[in-house]
């Protein structure tokens, strides 16, 4: 509406709509892994399902027409990606605005970029930020949808959740099967690089929701005890072997060395102890999915044979971006099978 001259001298009226400062989280938001109940992962996993084996003309209708904002704060590859793919399969229009490329460069707050795509017409936000929190203040601020691509330290629910979808694909346990129970008798072990990896607490927050056992491994400077209060059901373990012998999973992390700032990391010492080598793999766990959600440091964290080899679940995981996204935007923008809105 535009504003008049007597509207600018007219005292403003109370009014019950929802101020800019806080206003609540949209339901379809994705912002934390333990926002989600057990039905809803299974319902979010189904519906990747059909997603991904529907006709490309049918999906394309169901955002069609719909608006989605990507925006990233951080560099990245694989997620970037994934939800641009995404929301262009199913047929929305997307922008991306960078920190290089907008007023994000010029000192603009989170907030009002995140009212100014609104105003612009944005329907869905997906943000990357190297701040921990900052996909709560643009949800509250803004009243739209918004997916959480990787906040600081904090989380990467999407990640966790396409990671799950390749864990049951390597279990061969369907999506309709997922229970409080469903990986009772899985163990998966996550390590390397606990202390500043998202993905790392996302999973630590799923993965015990639907039964599995836990197991974070690491050296003290990037695992320090107090991470076992992430959630129950963690265990920590310093040996590496020990964790392999345990695991049905393993997740290899690469050592962030953007975040190590005054710490203290031998890394000859951390490929000897905590490298996911092919001799390694075969002598203590030859049967284990090796997983590792990028990017891969090869000849750090893993060694080629392994991230190439036939344990490695790495590119199943990046397939998997894709459709779980494209669960997470249809879950955001209530779209029916028709494309249009409940």
């Amino acid at each position: 509406m535009a504003l008049t001259r007597a509207a600018i001298r007219k005292p403003p009226q109370k009014s019950s709509a929802p101020s800019f400062f806080q206003q609540p989280i949209h339901p379809g938001s994705a912002i934390s892994a333990s926002d989600f109940s057990v039905p809803e992962v299974r319902r979010i996993l189904e519906s990747a399902d059909v997603l991904e084996k529907e006709n490309a003309f049918r999906r394309a209708e169901r955002l069609a027409r719909r608006r989605v904002a990507l925006l990233f704060y951080e560099s990245s590859t694989r997620t970037r990606t994934s939800f641009e793919l995404a929301a262009k399969g199913l047929g929305a229009d997307t922008t991306l605005v960078s920190s290089l490329s907008s007023s994000i460069e010029k000192g603009e707050s989170l907030k009002d970029t995140g009212i100014t795509l609104k105003a612009l017409g944005a329907e869905c936000i997906i943000l990357r930020s190297p701040y921990s929190g900052a996909p709560y203040l643009l949800a509250q601020a803004t009243g739209l949808p918004v997916l959480n691509a990787g906040d600081g330290m904090a989380e990467h629910p999407s990640q966790a959740l396409l990671d799950l979808r390749t864990m049951l694909q390597f279990l061969e346990i369907p999506a309709r099967k997922i229970s409080d129970k469903v990986l009772r008798g899985v163990t998966v072990s996550i390590v390397g690089d606990i202390l500043h990896s998202r993905v790392a607490r996302s999973n630590a927050l799923l993965l015990p929701k639907l039964g599995a056992k836990v197991i974070l491994c690491g050296p003290p400077a990037l695992l320090p005890e107090t991470a076992a209060c992430i959630t129950s059901g963690l265990m920590i373990e310093r040996d590496y072997d020990a964790a392999l012998r345990a695991s049905t999973i393993v997740m290899m992390l690469r050592i962030q060395a953007e975040r190590l700032a005054g710490l203290s990391v031998d890394l000859d010492d951390y490929r000897t102890r905590y490298q996911a080598r092919a001799d390694r793999i075969a002598a203590v766990a030859p049967k284990a999915l090796i997983m590792h959600p990028g990017p891969i440091i090869r000849g750090m964290e893993i060694t080629a044979e392994v991230a190439d080899g036939p344990q490695s679940g790495i590119a199943q995981q990046v397939h998997n971006g894709v459709p779980i996204r494209m669960a997470l935007l249809v879950r955001a923008l209530g779209a029916t099978k028709k494309g249009g809105r409940r």
